[in-house]
């Protein structure tokens, strides 16, 4: 290698790949390393739901950084490699195989693992959603199956549930919860999503507790609480998933539920930065983690230009999106335990918008439908616009009148 600035980032997915190429941005000289342990280009993962699910794309069909790779970027791919320890010291990773990787900065972007429930262990029956090579055993199973049981009434899980329906499957969702996605929305928004997906035949159980399970032989089932025993073909858990920071609590860095990193994405150790899922970062409110494509996109951005000698801080309103039978439900901003005020927009059949302030400023937005809208919502948040709540509900209002008026 020649004296330019070594960087290694450490993960493939948009957080990874977002700071491999602004690392490559930010120093044009250097050399950018992308180390990943699948052996493909770098994937979208939000399609694995979705259109994988479907038959109607492939996950090399959206690789992240384009038609022509992380290599069309100046970045080297090193593809099927994981790495398996960091030396502080000698600021060097070691691969699996026994290669040693020397660094001048290190990016951990090592995303999130799924949740797995102990009753509900990998196999032929039961199936966990995170990776292409998943999708694919997935897309197999439900192509010669008649019915579906989803554990979890998540995001991914209510994905998975109208990619099911779509392809003719019975489906019935088990959740916990009193309601779905109680975290990303109000109870109102929450039921009409519900109601939708009732609507195309998706059974929702909530507040259900599993007592028992069985995967044995083709017999699947799972008997609830209150008595009810439900069989299906194939299930499918959506719990969660916790941050992958064992690389980083290895190697001594400060890591609890992630990696604790400043707004800069640098970690406890100077040299060592890391951005995405895997990673707890300074919020409004103090350290929180978030899991969404758009936070680790901007998240390592950030991280990579800085360990390539930038200066940027991360102040981006996090967002996530999904789409469930004809909803394209998005969410902006940093929900508050007790808004101040909520407001609801109404915009028609099959769309709404609903505003959660702190104060005089928005704080969180959540809508169906409502891309337009959203998009200025983000604008009112990140400028931190004041607004007023009965304005916020008057569909009179354009709130892009109302964002050109008071910033």
């Amino acid at each position: 290698m020649n004296g330019a600035r070594k960087i290694v980032i450490v993960g493939g997915g948009p957080a990874g790949v977002a700071a491999a190429m602004a690392a490559k941005q930010q120093d044009a000289a250097a050399d950018v390393l992308l180390i990943h342990d699948e052996a493909c280009e770098p994937y979208e993962k939000p399609p694995l739901s979705k259109a994988v699910l479907t038959g109607k794309a492939k996950p090399a069909d959206a690789p992240i950084a384009g038609a022509k790779g992380v290599a069309g970027h100046g970045v080297i791919a090193k593809l099927g490699t994981r790495v398996s320890a960091i030396d502080r010291a000698a600021r060097a990773v070691a691969t699996a195989a026994g290669e040693r990787i020397g660094y001048d900065a290190l990016v951990l972007a090592t995303g999130s693992v799924n949740r797995v429930l102990p009753m509900f262990p990998p196999g032929p029956h039961i199936h966990y959603l995170r990776t292409e090579a998943e999708a694919r055993a997935l897309k197999a199973h439900l192509d010669r199956s008649k019915s579906l049981l989803l554990i979890g009434g998540g995001v991914v899980g209510l994905e998975i549930a109208a990619s099911a329906r779509e392809l003719g499957l019975a489906v019935t969702v088990i959740e916990l919860a009193p309601r779905i996605l109680a975290r990303l929305c109000d109870a109102e928004t929450s039921a009409l999503i519900h109601a939708r997906h009732r609507e195309r035949g998706v059974d929702i159980r909530v507040g259900a507790v599993v007592a028992t399970s069985r995967a044995a032989d083709g017999d699947v089932a799972v008997t609830l609480a209150g008595g009810d025993t439900i069989a299906a073909d194939l299930i499918v858990v959506g719990a969660g998933a916790v941050a992958e920071d064992s690389l980083a609590k290895a190697a001594g860095l400060n890591a609890e539920n992630g990696i604790v990193v400043d707004d800069h994405g640098r970690s406890s150790d100077p040299a060592i930065f890391a951005a995405g899922d895997c990673t707890r970062f300074p919020g409004p409110h103090g350290l929180l983690r978030l899991e969404n494509w758009r936070h680790g996109q901007e998240h390592g951005l950030i991280a990579g230009r800085n360990a390539a000698g930038g200066d940027a801080a991360y102040n981006v309103a996090p967002s996530f999106w999904s789409e469930q039978h004809d909803m394209y439900i998005q969410g902006v901003g940093w929900p508050v335990a007790q808004p101040s005020a909520r407001a609801r927009r109404p915009l028609g059949a099959n769309a709404t918008l609903v505003f959660e302030l702190d104060g005089p400023h928005l704080a969180y937005a959540v809508g169906i439908n409502a891309q337009r809208d959203i998009a200025v919502a983000r604008r009112l948040i990140e400028r931190r616009v004041p607004v007023d709540a009965a304005e916020l509900a008057d569909p009179a209002k354009p709130l892009a009148q109302m964002l050109k008026a008071k910033s």
